[in-house]
């Protein structure tokens, strides 16, 4: 244990950036697993279920994508499609296209979609991190610049009034001047941060998950009846329909909720250095460079991790410093930093709040609290990420460690199976793992060859 906690004092990864010990002529590899019906996985149907006796679009083991560069820097995960950025600064895309995520012809067959092709309308861009939603996509150039693409009712784009959709890459002008270095996408809303710590929001702003802008905060109307999903299965068919009406009614109702259309500096935070940030599905945590964490949003999982149910960007009741965050779409992750006995090391920990429903915190007791993953007691974790219902974690011994919702081969374990608790993915076992992230069903490994 020893030994593991003195690698933990290397240089970490997390999230869209690559491994820092990757060098440009580092020759290297991306795997996929998971739920491949969107074309996320980048795999042909004859490789996909490949060796399991599964078969179908899923991918139940690491598998090898074909068709991309050998220098592939970071990858990147949206909810159905996925990115790559390489060392010359391209990105490579594919995936679901229905929102012109992809950044190629709108007209191309579906087919084609599980194909890693490069972004079109990005040549003059030297490309150094990629994000993605379910609905959008967006890269960070050289220069700080930040561009996107997707289609978006909800303001989540970030170009002006009323602009929905973009076929090709557009840049966001609001932010002319200042240098991106990071950005994170909820369900309808964004967030960035600059290289000097501020922070940035817009989109779909109810409950709070944007803090203070556009004025007066308002709870979506679905906040009071997203609960009722869980217990769907307990209650006869004619309370399942009154439950589906009253969503319904609350949908129509979002239509007239508030829209940040560009940018916006979040109040809360202004002369606060902010130095990670992380959107779930509909709430927002923020990392601030002292150790301070924020959440925002939709609490309905307990997923802001905090007693207080007040709307806004607000502290999370944890006890250990965190120096490192991720959502999925319902759950939060942390690592965090705790002093040892021994002064001269440290060691990190994974915590965990929120949703539940298939493990995807990776341990028991009270999902509303921020709580340790004992399963990863004595590994020493460098990036955590979520996904609807699973997560995902790398150690700086490169090795993957995988818990939550096994369905369609979430976790790469060869199986449908569920793991309560961390479970190590083996099959990468001789492999030297760069980076890990995860879409809502499927999960990306960045290898080195």
């Amino acid at each position: 244990m020893l030994f593991r906690r003195r690698i933990c004092l290397l240089s970490s990864l997390h999230g869209g950036r690559a491994w820092r010990g990757v060098s440009t002529g580092t020759s290297t590899a991306v795997m996929s697993f998971g739920d491949g019906t969107q074309g996320a996985l980048g795999l042909p149907s004859s490789l996909a279920g490949a060796g399991v006796g599964i078969g179908g679009d899923d991918a139940y083991e690491p598998t090898k994508v074909p068709g991309l560069p050998s220098d592939v820097i970071s990858v990147s995960a949206g909810h159905y499609h996925s990115l790559a950025v390489t060392s010359r600064g391209h990105l490579w895309a594919w995936g679901r296209n229905h929102e012109f995520q992809l950044g190629r012809d709108p007209l191309s067959l579906r087919k084609s979609w599980n194909e890693p092709k490069r972004v079109h309308g990005l040549q003059k861009v030297m490309v150094k991190a990629s994000f993605a939603s379910g609905v959008v996509s967006a890269a960070i150039g050289d220069d700080g610049s930040l561009w996107v693409w997707g289609k978006s009712k909800r303001g989540q784009l970030g170009l002006g009034k009323d602009v929905t959709e973009a076929i090709t890459p557009s840049r966001v002008d609001a932010l002319t001047g200042e240098k991106i270095v990071q950005v994170s996408f909820g369900w309808g809303h964004a967030l960035a941060r600059t290289e000097d710590g501020k922070l940035f929001g817009w989109g779909y702003s109810a409950d709070g998950r944007l803090g203070k802008i556009g004025g007066m905060m308002e709870t979506s109307p679905l906040e009071s009846t997203a609960s009722m999903s869980t217990d769907e299965i307990q209650v006869p068919s004619s309370a399942k329909e009154v439950a589906e009406k009253r969503v319904l009614e609350g949908m129509e109702k979002e239509k007239d909720m508030p829209i940040i259309w560009e940018p916006c500096l979040v109040e809360e935070l202004s002369g606060v250095e902010v130095s990670d940030i992380a959107c779930g599905l509909d709430h927002s945590l923020v990392l601030c460079s002292k150790g301070a964490l924020f959440s925002g949003g939709s609490n309905i999982y307990g997923q802001l991790g905090r007693a207080s149910q007040d709307l806004g960007i607000l502290p999370v009741d944890i006890p250990s410093r965190p120096i490192s965050i991720a959502s999925g779409l319902g759950h939060s992750l942390a690592i965090c930093k705790e002093a040892s006995l021994d002064a001269s090391e440290s060691s990190k920990k994974v915590v965990s709040w929120g949703w539940n429903q298939s493990s995807q915190l990776g341990r028991p007791g009270p999902e509303t609290l921020p709580l340790l993953v004992d399963g990863l007691a004595g590994e020493c974790p460098v990036s955590v990420s979520g996904g609807r219902v699973h997560s995902i974690a790398l150690t700086s011994m490169r090795e993957v460690w995988v818990w939550g919702c096994g369905r369609n081969g979430r976790l790469g374990l060869g199986s449908s199976n569920d793991e309560s608790e961390p479970t190590l993915l083996d099959s990468l076992e001789g492999l030297e793992v760069l980076q890990v992230v995860s879409g809502f069903d499927h999960s990306l490994v960045l290898v080195a060859e």
